[in-house]
């Protein structure tokens, strides 16, 4: 088995739109005849499935004050909120028809590499889980891809549970809090149940010793490994740069939704009334119970073909003499509601 690891010019990549391009490149490009395992670690993000709408699956204000960003797998599947605290790997196997859908033995490996780091309480529940004290701790997923079979899980080291809430949650402030406790409720972290001496380790030597158990060698330095070249980095960085990091990639694949949103302000009510396609505003209505000099299918106008970006509304806003049509309410405010 080829370790391919996200190294350039001697740095480790956290980037998780270049991990994620990495392996889809890798998919059509690197073929050694041999399987290949890749560990990625990555900065605080959140990764969505190939039909989700991000509108509808994370907490979009949250990320936005974080600077986190969100990156579309070409996969399905559910959003999962991804950081630093979660070790992952990926592997391209020789496609064999017994081990397709076989979870069980897809997780054997990991299983016995975390009994030997002194997690003896592992154990794969459910359809693609490890969990420990019934708590989930790891979530794989697996397809295939031509001749090989795609896979990968993310082990949750030591994430943050309120972190997770917040992106993985639309912005629905009641309900964070309670989502916070049911994620403690049900998921825990890796690092509690090493052993002694594995207590202290950081997330690179722990996908270190990871990386020692999977590919059974006492040193890394004796793993065969495909270093990527600078061809292979120009491709990654297209890859990213037209896809995996591309706003219409991302947001525009989301389908078209409706929504309201509505709120009491010192003017009086605002309601505003949504359609978005591709997340952009294709309809827009404004309701409420405030007084109003000017036309407001003005404002409405204005925003229609808007991206639901924070800058993008607010540069549809300006130039607009806010006051005649809501008097003290200012484009922030409305921005806000919007997004809300």
């Amino acid at each position: 088995m080829y370790l391919v690891e996200p190294i350039r010019d001697g740095k480790f990549m956290t980037d998780g739109a270049t991990s994620l391009a990495i392996q889809v490149y890798a998919q059509k490009h690197i073929k050694p005849g041999e399987a290949l395992i890749f560990p990625y670690i990555c900065d605080p993000h959140v990764q969505i499935g190939r039909f989700q709408n991000p509108e509808k699956e994370v907490g979009k204000q949250f990320l936005e004050e974080h600077n986190m960003p969100v990156v579309r797998r070409d996969t399905g599947g559910g959003a999962i909120y991804l950081d630093n605290g979660s070790v992952n790997f990926c592997f391209l196997l020789p496609l064999e028809d017994s081990l397709v859908g076989d979870y069980k033995q897809f997780y054997a490996p990991a299983i016995a590499a975390l009994k030997n780091l002194g997690v003896t309480e592992i154990d794969q529940k459910g359809r693609n889980d490890l969990v420990i004290h019934d708590k989930k701790v790891s979530g794989a997923a697996m397809m295939p891809v031509g001749d090989r079979l795609y896979g990968g899980f993310s082990l949750l080291l030591d994430i943050d549970p309120e972190a997770m809430v917040k992106s993985l949650t639309p912005n629905r402030q009641k309900l964070i809090s309670k989502g916070i406790e049911s994620v403690r409720a049900r998921v825990t972290n890796i690092r509690p149940h090493l052993a002694d001496k594995y207590q202290d380790v950081t997330n690179m030597e722990f996908k270190d010793l990871m990386l020692k158990e999977l590919l059974q060698v006492d040193d890394l330095a004796e793993a065969k490994r495909y270093i990527l070249t600078d061809e292979d980095w120009a491709a990654i960085d297209q890859l990213v740069e037209e896809k995996y990091s591309n706003w219409d990639w991302v947001y525009g694949q989301a389908p078209q939704y409706e929504y309201n949103r509505s709120e009491r302000f010192d003017v009086g009510t605002i309601e505003v009334s949504l359609s978005i396609q591709a997340s952009r505003i294709d309809q827009c209505k404004i309701y409420g119970d405030f007084f109003s000099k000017g036309d407001v299918s003005e404002v409405e106008q204005a925003l229609i073909g808007t991206r639901t970006e924070r800058e993008d509304l607010l540069e549809a806003l300006h130039g607009l003499e806010f006051e005649q049509y809501f008097g003290a309410l200012n484009p922030e405010q409305l921005v806000d509601l919007i997004l809300s």
